[in-house]
C-alpha cells in the first residue's frame, strides 16, 4: 500500500518547511528512515525521513516550495502500485522561494484528456528564487544546505565547483574559494536589481522570521516587563581571563562565557528567577538551562547550555562554541535550542553600551549584556579608569518583583566582581 509522505513538524514550533533539496529522485528505492529531503524549518535545516520501505513514486512538490505541516509532498510505494489517485489529490497550495505559488501538485484529478491546470506564476523578482524543478546538472551535485544557500546568494553554479567534502560533497569553504562568476549566467535571475529611487523591494519573509514576529507579539504587548540596569566592574573578570589565555589554547574562554557560569550559579541562589509564567501558575524549575542568544543570517537562535550550574568553565566555552557553529550551519537539533529557563543576549561584541531585551516566554526574565569599556570610577575617593559592564534584566512582573530581580542582579554583580567566588 503506498505511503503518504507529509511535511513534519520538525521544531516544535515549525507550523511550515521550505523543501531545500530532494535526496532522492523519481523511481529510487527507499528504506524506513532514509533520507528523502532536507527541509529549511523556522530555526533549522533538517531531515525529512521516509516511514516506510519501498520506492519513490512520486515527487509531489519541487525544491524551493514552501508549505504547511501536514501537506502532501512525495508518496512512496511498490514498484508497479497504481499512485495516480493519491497524486491528483488536491495539494494545499505551495508556495515558491519567491513568495508566489508553486505550479506543482495542485490541481485535483482530471480525466487522463482534460488539458493540465496552468500553473500560477512567480513574481518576476525574488530574493532567493530556487527552481521548482532543478537542472540535471543541479541536481546531481552533492553538498551540503549551507553551501547550497551561500552558491545561490553569490550566483555560483555548484556544478562548476570541485567539492572537498566527504565522498567529493561541496562544502562552504569550496563556495567561498569559487569565483564570484562560476556559472553567473546560470543563475543570473538571482541577481536583484537595486529599486529605482523613491521605489521599494518587498522581501518574503523567511520561516525562522515569521516565527521571531510572532513570538515578539506574544511577548512585549502581553507581558508587563520591568527592567533592572546594573554596572559591573570586570577588572577581576579581565585578568582572570587573561591568565587562563596564558596558558594555552586548551584554556580559552570568552567573556560570555563567564557570565553565562555566574547567571547560573546567580540563578541556583535565586531560584524564583528561574521560573516561567504559565497563565494560572508560576512554574519553578529544579535544573538551570541557560540560553544563549546567538544572531544568524536569518534572525536569532537561542542554544541552550543544560546545567550550566553544574559545569565548569571549560565545558561552558566548549559546548558553547560547538552549539554556535551548528547554529550558524543551521544543524541545531530541536532538543539544543528549546527548554531554556533564563536566557542571556550579548551585544557587547558589536560595541553596543546596554540595551533591553525583550523575553521569551514563558521564561521569567532575560539579561541583556553590552560592552566592556574602560570608564572613570571612584575607588576610595580617588577617580581611576576602570573596565565595566551593564547589563539590564528585563522581568516579567507577573513571576518576577523588583525586589526579587535585584538581588539576583546583586549576586550576579559580586560573582563577576571576584570570579573566585565561581569556585565555592
Amino acid at each position: 500500500m503506498a505511503t503518504k509522505i507529509v511535511m513534519e513538524a520538525l521544531s516544535p514550533t515549525m507550523e511550515e518547511g521550505r523543501l531545500v533539496a530532494w535526496k532522492k529522485k523519481e523511481g529510487d528505492k527507499v528504506a524506513s528512515g532514509e533520507t528523502l529531503a532536507e527541509v529549511e524549518t523556522d530555526k533549522a535545516v533538517m531531515e525529512l525521513v521516509a516511514r516506510g520501505d519501498g520506492v519513490l513514486r512520486k515527487i509531489v512538490l519541487g525544491e524551493g516550495a514552501t508549505v504547511p505541516v501536514g501537506a502532501l509532498v512525495a508518496i512512496v510505494g511498490t514498484a508497479d502500485e497504481d499512485v495516480s489517485g493519491i497524486a491528483g489529490a488536491v495539494a494545499p497550495p505551495a508556495k515558491g522561494a519567491g513568495g508566489g505559488l508553486s505550479g506543482v501538485a495542485n490541481t485535483p484529478k482530471l480525466a487522463p484528456t482534460a488539458p493540465p491546470a496552468a500553473p500560477v506564476s512567480a513574481p518576476a523578482v525574488s530574493l532567493h528564487p530556487t527552481p521548482s524543478h532543478p537542472t540535471p546538472a543541479s541536481s546531481r551535485v552533492r553538498s551540503s544546505p549551507l553551501a547550497r544557500r551561500m552558491a545561490r546568494d553569490r550566483g555560483i553554479d555548484l556544478a562548476l565547483i570541485a567539492g572537498s567534502g566527504p565522498a567529493g560533497r561541496i562544502v562552504k569553504r569550496d563556495v567561498e574559494a569559487a569565483p564570484a562568476t562560476a556559472g553567473a549566467t546560470a543563475l543570473a535571475v538571482a541577481a536583484v536589481p537595486a529599486p529605482p529611487e523613491g521605489g521599494f523591494r518587498d522581501e518574503p519573509l523567511s520561516a525562522m522570521r515569521k516565527t521571531i514576529a510572532r513570538r515578539l507579539t506574544q511577548s512585549i504587548g502581553p507581558v508587563p516587563h520591568f527592567f533592572l540596569t546594573a554596572e559591573i566592574d570586570m577588572e577581576r573578570a579581565w585578568e582572570a581571563r587573561t591568565q587562563l589565555k596564558g596558558l594555552g589554547e586548551a584554556y580559552q574562554i570568552s567573556f560570555n562565557d563567564l557570565i553565562v557560569k555566574a547567571v547560573a550559579l546567580a540563578l541556583r541562589q535565586h531560584p524564583a528567577v528561574n521560573a516561567a509564567f504559565l497563565e494560572d501558575r508560576i512554574r519553578h524549575y529544579g535544573d538551570v538551562h541557560v540560553g544563549v542568544a546567538v544572531a544568524i543570517e536569518d534572525g536569532l537562535i537561542t542554544p541552550v547550555i543544560r546545567h550550566a550550574d553544574r559545569k565548569g568553565l571549560l565545558e561552558i566555552a566548549a559546548e558553547s562554541r560547538a552549539l554556535a557553529e551548528r547554529a550558524h550551519a543551521r544543524k541545531l537539533q530541536p532538543d539544543e535550542y528549546t527548554g531554556a529557563t533564563f536566557t542571556v543576549s550579548n551585544l557587547g561584541m558589536f560595541d553596543i553600551e546596554d540595551f533591553t531585551a525583550v523575553i521569551n516566554p514563558p521564561e521569567a526574565a532575560i539579561l541583556a549584556v553590552g560592552r566592556i569599556a574602560q570608564r572613570p570610577v571612584v575607588v576610595d575617593g580617588a577617580v581611576q579608569p576602570r573596565r565595566t559592564m551593564r547589563v539590564t534584566m528585563s522581568c516579567d512582573h507577573r513571576a518576577v518583583d523588583g525586589a526579587t530581580g535585584a538581588k539576583f542582579l546583586k549576586t550576579l554583580k559580586l560573582m563577576l566582581e571576584n570570579p573566585l567566588a565561581m569556585l565555592l
